[in-house]
């Protein structure tokens, strides 16, 4: 049972809908992000980024499930490129069973199409030559692959950053699991998460 201050839980939804639908979540989130780019100094446009994907389990409810073959885990795959500060410049998300280079194109392609002034992005080993290749020679990127020296713990150039980024959506309950039968609602989710981070930074 909600609490009774709460509002009728169907009025919320439908409100989440249509700014889910008309992209109002993506135009507050986009926004906040600009402005606290530019309180810590940096231009709302960045020129350099990060991207990472991470799997993450379903609830029952949730569809587009596949069983991973590596990682062993039924659910989706989350895909998300930040700035230099772990802000979210792009998000993905897709059925599990797609492959690391598939992602890598949608998301280079909503990436481009938003930021067509990023020039270079560091990637982690995940993202097969295949897709580096097609990455420069379509859009004119250029993916330097961020490899893992040594055996025990340390801390890779750039990586640690889009890391980040996955551990402060970790501690969002929301997100302890997929919930979403539609990707689009995913990604919003993830970007509702992000605005309350963004939120307490101004």
């Amino acid at each position: 049972m909600l609490p009774a201050h709460f509002p009728p839980w169907k009025s919320v939804y439908d409100l989440y809908y249509r700014w889910r639908k008309n992209e109002k979540w993506d135009l507050v989130h986009d926004t906040l992000r600009d402005q606290v780019r530019e309180k810590l100094g940096k231009r709302a446009i960045p020129s350099a980024a990060i991207m990472d994907s991470r799997s993450v389990k379903t609830a029952q409810k949730g569809g587009q499930k596949a069983m991973m073959q590596q990682k062993k885990v039924k659910g989706r795959k989350q895909h998300i490129v930040v700035d230099t500060l772990g802000l979210i410049l792009c998000v993905v998300v897709h059925s599990a069973h797609l492959s690391d280079s598939r992602g890598c194109h949608l998301l280079l392609i909503r990436l481009f199409n938003a930021f067509p002034s990023i020039k270079h992005i560091w990637v982690d080993g995940g993202y097969q030559k295949g897709c580096i290749i097609w990455a420069y020679g379509v859009l004119d990127y250029t993916l330097e692959v961020v490899k893992r020296i040594s055996n025990g713990f340390s801390i890779l150039k750039k990586r640690w950053i889009v890391e980040r980024t996955f551990a402060w959506l970790s501690f969002s309950r929301r997100l302890s699991k997929d919930y979403e039968h539609n990707p689009k609602s995913s990604e919003t989710h993830i970007k509702i998460v992000m605005i309350r981070i963004m939120l307490k930074r101004l």
